[in-house]
């Protein structure tokens, strides 16, 4: 008697994780608020490669790395996704190095609506009629953000279609998480390096120089960098990229209630509607997985 197949594992503590972390980084940003930004995002990359390596040693995963290497196709998609998830790190610290947090932030709010978007164009994946409900409802809440800030709309949709093509890029790459996030790291390397060695050289000096607690602040960005990264591309890889989307808008409502709680920003109507369209979709694209998934009760024999 064949054992029974276990169930494929699923990505979602995997992408909740991510998320949560990415919410609450603007608190771990208060540690290094005092770095420039583009150092920052230097230091950044450099720190995540040995916090990669560090991980790939403990699991053993340095045969992967050097079959990946050897794959010319997981090279290419690999450079490709190192090169728009800079781009979308470099975009978002040049926004918030001119004050427009607003911008930034709408972006993360339309990058679910990408990654719905690349999921049933690309991936042909299906939504049901509740949950096109969902993104409908969704779509007009960011809609009624985006109609303010039409002249800033560039930043935020660089940055939704640059990590949300990363995303789709580590889906369907053959390469595991882990390996894969380590070569992408390696890649970034060298003009990491080239931008800390800049910002040393100059006369304002190195951050690294200021203080022994800023230079371990700093270097704890590899692990805020590398942790969610590596889970998030778990998660991608295991998940439906439509349902991947509706749980990334976790991560930017967290950001909205520190922004409310700790930063004290002021909360204006247009920011409340779309919250509250954001939140109203995601119980609707919830309650219809989660009614979906249940058992149907067996059908009565006459």
């Amino acid at each position: 008697m064949n054992a029974p197949k276990s169930p494929a594992p699923s990505g979602l503590p995997q992408a909740l994780g991510a998320y949560v972390m990415w919410g609450f980084m603007p608190l771990y940003l208060l540690l290094v608020r005092q770095v420039p930004a583009f150092e920052f995002v230097g230091w950044r990359i450099v720190w995540t490669l040995p916090v990669c390596l560090l991980i790939v040693a403990f699991r053993r995963q340095f045969p992967d790395i050097r079959q990946a290497l050897a794959d010319g196709r997981a090279l290419l998609v690999l450079a490709a996704s190192a090169m728009l998830i800079s781009v979308n790190w470099v975009v978002y610290v040049w926004a918030i190095q001119q004050g427009e947090v607003y911008a930034a932030s709408l972006g993360y709010y339309i990058n679910p609506l990408v990654n719905i978007l690349l999921g049933t164009l690309i991936l042909k994946e299906t939504l049901s009629r509740a949950q096109w409900i969902a993104v409908a409802l969704a779509g007009v809440g960011i809609a009624v953000l985006a109609a303010g800030a039409l002249t800033t709309l560039w930043i935020s949709l660089t940055l939704a279609f640059s990590f949300g093509t990363y995303g789709l890029l580590r889906k369907q790459v053959t390469v595991g998480a882990l390996p894969g996030l380590t070569i992408e790291s390696a890649i970034l390397l060298l003009p990491a390096l080239g931008v800390a060695a800049w910002f040393w050289a100059s006369p304002q000096g190195s951050s690294f120089e200021v203080s022994l607690g800023l230079s371990l602040a700093i270097m704890l960005g590899g692990l805020f960098t590398a942790v969610p990264l590596l889970m998030f591309a778990i998660a991608a890889r295991r998940m439906d990229y439509s349902v991947l989307g509706f749980v990334q808008f976790l991560a930017p409502s967290i950001v909205f209630i520190l922004g409310l709680t700790v930063f004290g920003e002021e909360l204006h109507p247009a920011q409340a509607f779309c919250f509250g369209c954001i939140w109203l979709a995601a119980a609707i694209f919830v309650w219809d997985l989660l009614a979906r998934r249940k058992p149907r009760k067996p059908t009565p024999v006459s």
